[in-house]
């Protein structure tokens, strides 16, 4: 038998997007699913994945292009693991994000289902991210030999020409580059896309990251050696809030505190803007920070971002740790929380549980309308934030706990705080577990707003929820431009 991985058909016609990123084309009455190639693509198809009535496959050769294509704006795009759909116009990529909700809603929901509002879309779709995570690694993932690096030993101006050795090879000499700083690659734990410019977050990032990348190379620090399990230079995380407060963690994967304090001062000297400057050293196996504490060198150690609820109201103010979770595109965060509160129809009167709370974001966006705010989060820190944040915009009618919502949301518990007349449930990509949706079935509010960043584990639990509600409204949300990432807000009423 031929082996799956020989199966290429010729002059595939690419029909439609189907969702996950991947696009969809049918030959002789079989779906398949390929990545990395737009409706209107034709090309020649190598499958991987070959079944009954389905195949998944990726483009050998393409034979024409989609009128639809646009050039992509970034050097890195297609191999950075970010950003798949550069490729495509932002109307367009709106257009199907749209059209994702919709396939989901209605082919894995299968429930009743009003006209769906039109996606709201980002005013700017370039350096709209508040925080970014570099890795440092020992392996760069190159799709072609990239140059050698080559320094001169007085003035260390770097080249990338090994020409420029002179005859005796005395006055330059090549050194090892430890590595690279940037994103990891897809499919790849070990190897990092070196990182000239990402167009995701603003200045001073890239000049941050590439300056950091110089004085490693400079000075001979080591990069992270993912398989050793070693290496001095770890991670690189930078939150840059619409407030102008800047905050950079710097990870280190071994102690050294003559290198670290040389590389911190070297920062803090290049880069004033900087408010908070912290580092962690994680020596552990994994890059999880929840059980690291990261350590202040310069600033208060937090930073204060902002979400605005109106032009005439004063925006709410939210502390951010650098192990704090917050919206990470504070513009269309404030676009998703109005949608939030608009379908929540507040009038003052109305007790509102937020679950999924995190540092309560939703919650205190929503308090001014609300009679009272209980919010409950499984993470302790999370709930330790929120209370804070709480305090910071003076919200003195919000409690938050920790713990499941299974076990808290219990008789006593409603008998203390009341029962909801506004459930607020913005669940991770994996959804609700069966039990919480059983749990909202039993609480029985009047009204719940499910905010979601997975379609279609969200269609897998309004079709639970079919059973005592009826899906009232429906608003998608691009959060992520020119990624296949889609929020959707969905108003649920009692029935």
């Amino acid at each position: 038998m031929r082996s799956k991985k020989s199966i290429v058909l010729q002059d595939v016609q690419v029909e439609n997007y189907a969702a996950e990123g991947k696009s969809l084309a049918r030959r002789d009455g079989k779906v398949i699913f390929i990545e990395n190639v737009v409706p209107g693509d034709v090309v020649n198809v190598r499958l991987l994945k070959n079944k009954k009535d389905w195949a998944e496959g990726y483009p050998l050769e393409f034979k024409s292009y989609s009128k639809e294509r646009v050039e992509p704006f970034c050097q890195h795009f297609g191999v950075c693991g970010g950003c798949q759909w550069q490729m495509l116009p932002y109307k367009k990529q709106l257009e199907y994000k749209h059209q994702q909700v919709y396939d989901n809603l209605t082919r894995i929901g299968k429930i009743r289902l009003p006209e769906f509002s039109p996606i709201i879309g980002a005013e700017e779709d370039k350096f709209y991210r508040n925080k970014l995570e570099y890795t440092f690694s020992t392996k760069e993932f190159t799709v072609a030999a990239p140059p050698r690096r080559v320094w001169d030993n007085e003035t260390k101006d770097q080249t990338e020409n090994p020409e420029n050795l002179n005859k005796e090879g005395l006055d330059k000499q090549e050194i090892p580059v430890p590595g690279a700083l940037g994103f990891h690659a897809k499919g790849f734990f070990d190897k990092v896309v070196h990182i000239e410019k990402c167009w995701l977050q603003p200045e001073p990032t890239n000049a941050l990251r590439n300056a950091i990348r110089d004085f490693a190379f400079r000075n001979n620090y080591s990069f992270y050696d993912f398989r050793g399990h070693h290496g001095f230079l770890r991670n690189l995380q930078v939150r840059i809030c619409t407030t102008g407060e800047v905050m950079v963690n710097v990870v280190f994967g071994e102690e050294d505190k003559k290198k670290r304090l040389a590389l911190l001062q070297f920062i803090e000297q290049e880069f004033p803007a900087i408010t908070t400057l912290l580092y962690t050293i994680n020596l552990k196996w994994n890059d999880s920070l929840h059980d690291q504490e990261p350590i202040v060198y310069k600033g208060k150690g937090y930073v204060i971002e902002q979400l605005s609820t109106g032009p005439d109201a004063a925006p709410f103010q939210f502390k951010i740790g650098p192990k704090s979770f917050f919206q990470t595109n504070t513009r269309q965060g404030e676009k998703l929380y109005q949608v939030t509160k608009e379908f929540a129809e507040l009038d003052g009167s109305q007790i509102v549980y937020d679950l999924y709370c995190g540092t309560g974001s939703i919650g205190i966006f929503c308090s001014q309308h609300a009679k009272k705010i209980i919010g409950v989060e499984m993470i302790e820190a999370a709930v330790a934030d929120a209370k804070e944040n709480a305090v910071l915009n003076n919200i003195q009618h919000a409690e938050f706990y920790s713990g499941d919502v299974i076990d808290i949301c219990n008789d006593e518990f409603f008998q203390q705080h009341g029962r909801p007349d506004v459930i607020i449930t913005d669940p991770p990509r994996a959804g609700m577990h069966e039990k919480l949706v059983r749990k909202i079935l039993e609480m029985e509010a009047p009204l719940v707003v499910y905010v979601s960043c997975n379609p279609a584990t969200q269609a897998r639990d309004l079709a639970l929820l079919d059973e005592k509600y009826e899906v009232t409204r429906v608003q998608p949300v691009d959060m992520f431009p020119h990624t296949h990432h889609i929020e959707n807000v969905v108003q649920l009423k009692r029935k």
